[in-house]
């Protein structure tokens, strides 16, 4: 079983009616496509996260023709919403596609910077490559990374490099990494009979694959 990182990138509109709408609000944010799912009639539900006002979030619900039905759920720091919506052909196509051939879509897809969405696929190796071609025209599909599956408590550890890796062990088993701290890096070299200049690279490194792999 494989599991491909790719971003998913709608060329018009977006994998939702008001996605683009979204796109544009200054006052809002898109952070997260926690479910996006195909009923047998035809039309579609989705749960995603956002942050920012929750006002102007219900007012474009509102106005949207194609949203059957929402609710809004207000965090302390972001906005659920579901809704219950008319997909259009594309990505009708898309989910299409994945229920076909039994592709697991890793949820939630996290949006990115510049509009796209970067999901994790899991499956056959072999199957997800005769589905690539098939993607509908109106979407943009990047291949970032293909790795064999592994749970996701275990992926952070698995970016890390071998050295990474007993770096990070170390820290944790000396106690570099309690509250109150208990350990330095010279406590980590002494351990693993290094030099603390190279300990504190291989945190630092360790420290910035994390952050940037955990923040939205």
């Amino acid at each position: 079983m494989r599991y491909v990182r790719t971003v998913i990138t709608p060329r018009e509109g977006g994998l939702h009616p008001v996605d683009e709408i979204l796109a544009e609000e200054p006052n809002l944010s898109r952070e997260l496509l926690h479910n996006i799912s195909l009923l047998d009639d035809g039309t579609a539900i989705t749960l995603f996260q956002l942050s920012g006002d929750a006002d102007r979030a219900r007012e474009i619900a509102e106005e949207s023709e194609e949203i059957l039905d929402y609710q809004l759920s207000e965090g302390e720091n972001h906005i659920t919403i579901y809704s219950h919506f008319v997909p259009n052909q594309t990505i009708v196509d898309l989910l299409g596609l994945f229920r076909e051939y039994e592709l697991i879509l890793d949820m939630p897809l996290e949006y990115t910077a510049d509009g796209g969405l970067r999901a994790h696929i899991v499956g056959e190796e072999d199957v997800i490559r005769e589905v690539i071609p098939q993607v509908p025209d109106g979407i943009g599909l990047n291949l970032e990374q293909i790795s064999d599956y592994v749970p996701e408590e275990e992926r952070l550890f698995a970016m890390l490099t071998d050295r990474q890796q007993e770096t990070l062990q170390a820290a944790l088993e000396v106690g570099y990494y309690e509250v109150p701290r208990q350990a330095t890096h010279q406590d980590i070299a002494d351990f693993l009979d290094r030099s603390d200049g190279t300990v504190g690279e291989h945190l630092r490194k360790i420290e910035a694959k994390v952050m940037a792999a955990i923040a939205p």
